[in-house]
């Protein structure tokens, strides 16, 4: 029997085409005034391919975007892989020169940007030293618009499914940012566990209040559209105007980091009443805290805790409910929801392992780094073998994250390697302490870092947001957490006030641990 009729090369633009031919006469895509059926968005993204094509984009090249979280982004992630190019999407709060060296890392032919962020797309292509042309979209001096109207449907087929659909650039807090490859199969299947896990059907309506160019929107960039749901994209993250689409716009689900689903869930518009209809949320980024959790079930907000990194194509582990445990006092579901859980349904079994790549007992108590491998990790960084050697040192995919395994296989983020404490030799989880400053009936959100110190090396120092119109001193705080872990555990010192955040709303502890060393 030929071999053709039990094979197709799996590609995550496959769902827009299914979308159109089952869901084409319903909308799509919302984005402000602008809306798509999905019969008029797999047109146009066709034609956004051949505009692409028509500025001489060949197969392999790669195209990279300066936008938020509107159609244009989105259309993205299926003209540029129907043009048969690599989609590098930028985050919109990198710097110019950040931008420039991706530019030039990637190779990126074009840059096609939205005309808010003209000024850092025009002098990162300034800095770049590779010769880049430059695509504005929106506003009266559109040239995006033009180019796809005057181009006829083009699509280059998919003919490896392990083929480079997207190049994703780490943060680089740390050291030059690294191009993390993601390919075809990965990203279609990832997206598939995505829509099945959050439960997307043709009636969800999803908020993109994730940053679409994390992890391609943890692919739901993609997900959303196999479910044949509704994207309605967010121009900007504020939590009045999340929770008016919640009560207006019949927003039934949505990604956030936890420390955005703080600020919405103590947002004033909170407190005019539960949403009118079930709202599924997913969070990651950080472990949520079981007062997190415990509010958002006060909101009638069923959450789903998801873990993963960009090199996993976001979350490949996913803390997955059984309904048993709905008999159980809200305190400890909460603890229970507050793990990161186990591979996702297209993932292979998640590892926590010691140095020498051995499996940790099942304890819940002894700590190791975890481990993923499987159809949702990367290819590799790009143009980087050494630090992809480095990253799996024997097949499997090392994340920095430290946990321990339960006896039920589900795993716990105990913090990031780079984050634990090591006070006069005793080692202390970041996450435990915050866990327990976050109880407190006061505070919104917090971090602790390590301190400089001349007796232990270092100490724990906790940095709080309060809620709004509650109060607290600092000896309140670390006697709240002394009366739940032991005293060398409790922070030295507690310091009130914002807390500083990437793009995707994870909580910058480098930059807190450069300040109390400045600060000294």
């Amino acid at each position: 029997m030929p071999a053709a009729i039990s094979f197709e090369p799996l590609t995550p633009t496959a769902f827009l085409r299914r979308a159109a031919q089952v869901f084409g006469d319903r909308l799509g895509v919302i984005d402000a005034d602008a809306r798509f059926t999905y019969a008029q968005f797999l047109e146009r993204n066709l034609k956004f391919a051949g505009a692409l094509e028509r500025l001489r984009v060949a197969p392999g090249d790669r195209v990279a975007l300066l936008a938020g979280n509107s159609h244009v982004m989105l259309a993205g992630h299926y003209a540029v892989p129907f043009a048969g190019a690599v989609l590098v999407a930028l985050n919109i709060r990198a710097t110019a020169a950040d931008i420039a060296y991706i530019l030039d890392h990637a190779g990126c032919s074009v840059l096609i940007y939205d005309q808010q962020y003209e000024d850092t797309a025009v002098k990162a292509a300034e800095q770049a030293n590779g010769a880049v042309r430059l695509i504005r979209a929106g506003g009266k001096r559109d040239e995006l618009e033009p180019l796809i109207a005057a181009a006829e449907p083009h699509c280059v087929p998919v003919s490896d499914e392990r083929g480079l659909l997207a190049i994703n650039y780490t943060s680089g807090t740390t050291a030059r940012p690294k191009g993390v490859m993601y390919h075809h199969r990965g990203a279609y299947l990832q997206a598939l566990a995505m829509a099945l896990h959050l439960q997307l059907t043709s009636d969800s309506v999803y908020l993109w209040t994730l940053p679409m160019f994390h992890c391609n929107g943890w692919c739901f960039s993609w997900g959303v559209t196999a479910a044949g749901a509704v994207h309605l994209c967010l121009p900007k993250l504020e939590p009045a105007l999340i929770w008016r689409h919640i009560r207006e716009s019949a927003v039934t689900h949505f990604c956030a980091a936890p420390t955005v689903l703080t600020m919405t869930i103590w947002d004033p518009e909170a407190a005019k009443g539960r949403p009118p209809r079930a709202v599924h949320i997913g969070t990651g980024g950080a472990p949520p805290t079981p007062t997190l959790l415990e509010r958002l079930a006060e909101l009638g907000m069923d959450i789903t805790h998801l873990y993963g990194l960009t090199e996993t194509f976001g979350p490949a582990v996913i803390c997955d409910w059984r309904s048993e445990w709905r008999s159980l006092p809200l305190a400890q579901q909460a603890r229970l929801k507050s793990r990161q859980g186990v591979g996702n349904v297209i993932s292979t079994e998640v590892r926590v392992v010691d140095e020498g790549g051995k499996d940790v007992p099942a304890d819940a108590t002894t700590l190791g780094e975890i481990a993923i491998r499987g159809n949702n990790v990367m290819l590799g960084y790009y143009r980087d073998e050494e630090a992809t050697r480095k990253a799996a040192p024997d097949g499997w995919f090392r994340t920095g994250d430290l946990g321990v395994m339960h006896p039920d296989g589900y795993v716990e983020l105990r913090d990031r390697a780079k984050d634990i404490i090591i006070s006069g030799g005793e080692n202390i989880s970041s996450v435990e302490v915050e866990q327990a400053l976050a109880s407190h009936p006061a505070v919104a959100e917090c971090a602790v870092v390590a301190a400089p110190d001349e007796k232990w090396g270092e100490v724990p120092v906790a940095f709080v947001t309060l809620k709004p119109d509650a109060s607290a001193t600092g000896g309140e705080l670390l006697e709240h957490v002394r009366a739940q872990l032991a005293p060398f555990k409790a922070p030295k010192r507690v310091l009130f006030g914002p807390l500083p955040k990437t793009a995707t709303g994870k909580v910058q502890k480098g930059v807190l641990r450069a300040q109390l060393k400045q600060n000294g």
